[in-house]
């Protein structure tokens, strides 16, 4: 669980940006942890391709330097990849890959043994990609209805568990050789010394997972959360939070502000105990307005799920 504030530290840093297709807001707080390790993107136009939005939630473990340095670099990487304007399914995927060796590479951060996991939406061209190494998650709401937009890597997971062990790695506690709670991750590179297997097949990789949607109308939001929202939270649960204050015309960065007071445990025992609540937590919601008023949105998620 880690060391352990005894009061937690509900300060909230809040941040909001909108324009003619998204209103994105974004909320961390340090909880009940000693440090804050998460990192984020909220890009409506990234720097490199002013017609690709880019959010991203990079949750640390074992420190924040990781998570950082992937908030600062990695969306870079992917649009600078050669495949980029073919493919870019395969540029976060080959993005993911090469910056993991940049940080295993960069000396300032050799022999660093934290990670961070990582859940990315890019969106250009009307298409929804999202790439997630780890635990953290994104999901859509269409037509009132959950869209899971990518899916937990965790150690005991039969695909994931198969490759831990063919890597010569273990599966203990539910976790990477009795240590690590996720089997995809950015950094964490004592699990990466294979040198018999490439960076894809070590017992803890940083390929993602990439997912391709086609937005349509009957996209209402997106929410991006390290899992110290969605160990208290289902999917279902978060939606419907998220969609019921759409309705009360609430701007994301206040729903993301509720949703964490609602996750945070109350008290330090329930933490010492191995509860849920106790994390960093960081929520990023993005209001889909695909050109129409915001007023829309809220009419449709005013509605019952179709």
């Amino acid at each position: 669980m880690g060391q352990l504030l005894s009061e937690p530290n509900t300060t909230k840093h809040c941040s909001g940006l909108h324009d003619a297709l998204y209103n994105g807001g974004v909320c961390s707080m340090q909880g009940w942890r000693n440090h804050m390790e998460d990192h984020h993107n909220l890009f409506l136009n990234l720097p490199d391709d002013h017609k690709a939005a880019f959010f991203a939630v990079f949750d640390g473990h074992g420190g924040s330097s990781i998570a950082e340095y992937a908030m600062k670099h990695l969306h870079k990487r992917i649009v600078r990849r050669s495949e980029y304007n073919k493919s870019i399914v395969e540029a976060m995927e080959d993005g993911f890959l090469d910056i993991d060796q940049i940080m295993k590479e960069d000396h300032t951060l050799n022999g660093n043994e934290c990670g961070c996991t990582a859940i990315c939406v890019l969106i250009k061209n009307n298409l929804l990609y999202c790439a997630n190494a780890g635990d953290s998650r994104a999901i859509a709401c269409v037509n009132g209805m959950v869209y899971p937009l990518s899916y937990d890597h965790k150690p005991n997971n039969t695909r994931e568990k198969k490759r831990i062990l063919a890597a010569g790695g273990t599966v203990k506690f539910n976790r990477v050789n009795g240590m690590l709670a996720v089997s995809r991750a950015l950094g964490d590179h004592q699990f990466k010394k294979n040198e018999s297997l490439g960076p894809r097949d070590q017992a803890v990789t940083a390929l993602p997972d990439v997912t391709e949607q086609t937005l349509t109308p009957d996209w209402e939001f997106l929410v991006l959360a390290c899992d110290g929202i969605w160990d208290v939270m289902s999917n279902q649960e978060v939606a419907s939070f998220v969609r019921d204050r759409i309705t009360r015309r609430m701007e994301p960065e206040e729903i993301c502000e509720e949703l964490m007071d609602h996750c945070i445990a109350q008290e330090l025992q329930h933490c010492r105990h191995g509860g849920v609540g106790c994390d960093n937590m960081t929520v990023l919601i993005i209001y889909l307005l695909q050109g129409n008023p915001q007023t829309q949105l809220v009419r449709k998620c005013g509605l019952p799920p179709a």
